[in-house]
């Protein structure tokens, strides 16, 4: 993501944002059925809805007087560049589709923007308990022990993942997504295809999986991960290896050992 100067948080910020993201985190496991809700797309949109307003009840009001003079990035799905400034970018269920089928895979995400940059980010998984943190220039920690990206060097050799970004983005979006899984099951080890891409980065960021890349400039489901997988040493860029900002209009990140060879497999493709 380039080579910004250090965000100077101070441990206020932090705290005050944890405190608030893993409130919001009660909130949204309070909501959770180990049954799905909803049965026609209506339904099922209108459950997604639910959650959405009943987390950012408690969530924003906290986050804007913890960083004053910011301002709230309103639509979680919109992309593009965000004015000069700072700014909270949100997802108050992310992964809110797994929420309402009672799958496992959500969580509740803050992440600080500033000039198209993320600089403080908070991801919060209710249903474990774990919390991923991390600032520009001081590090990603899981419950706060530092995190590493792998040190792999071989993509035939790494677990890679990619998913979409929202449902109706259109057939040649849905194609890529296609052809890159079959070119990534051609030269990497496995592929592993979900949403929502904050789940996968964080898997990235610890170690666990190798690279992660998506055809979506959806800035809520990116920031967080883009931020944690950087300060764990790993590498973020658009497809076509440019560093990676808020208005990019593709995404991958991976462990550096492996950057090369994935774009070389996923650049023909954007």
């Amino acid at each position: 993501m380039g080579t910004a100067m250090p965000f100077d948080a101070g441990a206020t910020l932090m705290s005050r944002t944890a405190a608030a993201v893993e409130t919001a985190g009660l909130t949204l496991r309070d909501r959770y059925t180990p049954h799905a809700r909803g049965v026609s797309r209506n339904e099922v949109v209108d459950e997604i809805h639910a959650n959405d307003d009943a987390v950012l009840d408690v969530l924003r009001e906290p986050l804007l007087r913890a960083r004053r003079g910011s301002r709230w990035a309103e639509d979680e799905l919109a992309g593009g560049a965000l004015p000069a400034g700072e700014w909270w970018v949100v997802d108050p269920a992310e992964g809110n589709i797994n929420h309402v089928h009672a799958l496992p895979e959500w969580a509740v995400t803050a992440t600080l923007v500033r000039d198209n940059r993320p600089v403080l980010t908070v991801v919060h998984l209710p249903l474990t308990g774990d919390t991923y943190t991390a600032v520009a220039g001081g590090g990603a920690r899981l419950n706060g022990l530092p995190l590493k990206v792998s040190a792999k060097t071989d993509l035939g050799a790494a677990l890679v993942g990619t998913g979409q970004a929202r449902p109706g983005e259109g057939e040649r979006t849905f194609r890529r997504i296609g052809d890159s899984v079959t070119a990534m099951l051609v030269h990497g080890l496995v592929v592993h295809v979900s949403v929502p891409a904050t789940m996968q980065l964080i898997h990235v960021a610890a170690g666990r999986t190798d690279a992660f890349w998506q055809f979506s400039d959806v800035r809520s489901g990116l920031v967080a991960g883009a931020l944690l997988v950087s300060e764990a040493g790993g590498t973020v860029t658009d497809l076509a290896g440019e560093p990676w900002t808020a208005g990019s209009r593709d995404f991958l990140a991976a462990t550096p050992g492996i950057l090369a060879a994935a774009l070389e497999v996923l650049a023909p493709i954007a």
